[in-house]
């Protein structure tokens, strides 16, 4: 390179495999008011089940736990699934919705897509862990979420913006192309100690690397597994003290609480479903008000 007739950089155009991203940020999350909470979680009580249902022969992830836990403290705190509409009104979804991302090659481009996992409240965490394992190894074309994703980033910029733009104020069209009503990221494998995310949908967790901390437990100093855990939130939609409530109930299922919804998942009883609010209620110390 001639440093007197080359210029120092190159220029290029955004890659298309990155507009799906892209419009979320730059659309959906146009306008919202992001908040930002952490909070720490002992992750001993989800290692032991880990390796409990390991030796079963279930492989189960952390994001699988997350998913399931997420999803019964969304019930109990409905204003962390609502939506702002183009005309001022919020409209607030009923059906749970995961969402998380995955990164996924478009030929040789890394492409982030992302996955949803309908009612991760009712279903067990083998069922979700399979989901999940499907957004993995499945060929793009042949998942309908992801093939739907690929068919859109390669329509025309215009058409996007319009289908979006529509999108957030008709409800039922929001929920054929944005049906989360929370979002999950996770770069822990990457040992990335904490993440905030854009608010993509009102409320957004990021997770951290699992990792040995001191911590001090009835006055003696003990090494355990700790996980950040990140909510991003619109605060136009949910006021800190929700959001924190919303928060620790999650922190509370990841920590031991989730359990009880385990124990009737093993013996196929499907009247725990209905319980489900009822029986959280008494893992917390206060009323829910969000």
């Amino acid at each position: 390179m001639n440093k007197f007739t080359d210029p120092p950089y190159t220029i290029s155009s955004l890659d298309r495999c990155r507009w799906n991203v892209l419009d979320s940020i730059t659309i959906v999350a146009r306008g919202t008011v992001p908040t930002q909470l952490y909070c720490e979680i002992d992750m001993a009580w989800a290692e032991g089940l880990k390796a409990k249902l390991s030796e079963r022969g279930s492989k189960i992830t952390v994001t699988a736990m997350l998913l399931k836990s997420i999803a019964i403290a969304q019930r109990r705190h409905p204003a962390s699934r609502t939506a702002l509409l183009g005309s001022g009104r919020v409209v607030t979804f009923e059906h749970i919705v995961a969402g998380f991302t995955v990164e996924r090659f478009c030929g040789e481009i890394p492409a982030v897509f992302f996955g949803t996992v309908d009612s991760p409240d009712t279903k067990p965490l083998t069922v979700i862990m399979k989901e999940l394992v499907q957004y993995r190894d499945s060929d793009i074309d042949d998942n309908l979420q992801l093939g739907s994703q690929k068919r859109f980033m390669e329509m025309p910029w215009i058409c996007r913006q319009a289908i979006l733009w529509l999108a957030l104020r008709i409800p039922k069209l929001r929920l054929r192309f944005m049906p989360a009503t929370f979002g999950l990221t996770s770069l822990g494998k990457y040992g990335v100690s904490a993440i905030a995310g854009p608010c993509v949908s009102t409320s957004v967790f990021g997770v951290g690397v699992v990792q040995d901390k001191p911590v001090v437990q009835s006055g003696k100093i003990e090494i355990r597994p700790m996980m950040t855990l990140s909510l991003s939130f619109d605060h136009r939609l949910i006021d800190g003290a929700a959001a924190a409530r919303f928060l620790r109930d999650v922190r509370i299922l990841m920590e031991g609480g989730l359990e009880q919804y385990l124990e009737k998942e093993e013996l196929n009883d499907d009247s725990w479903v209905q319980s489900v609010s009822n029986e959280f209620e008494t893992m917390c110390l206060e009323p829910c008000n969000s």
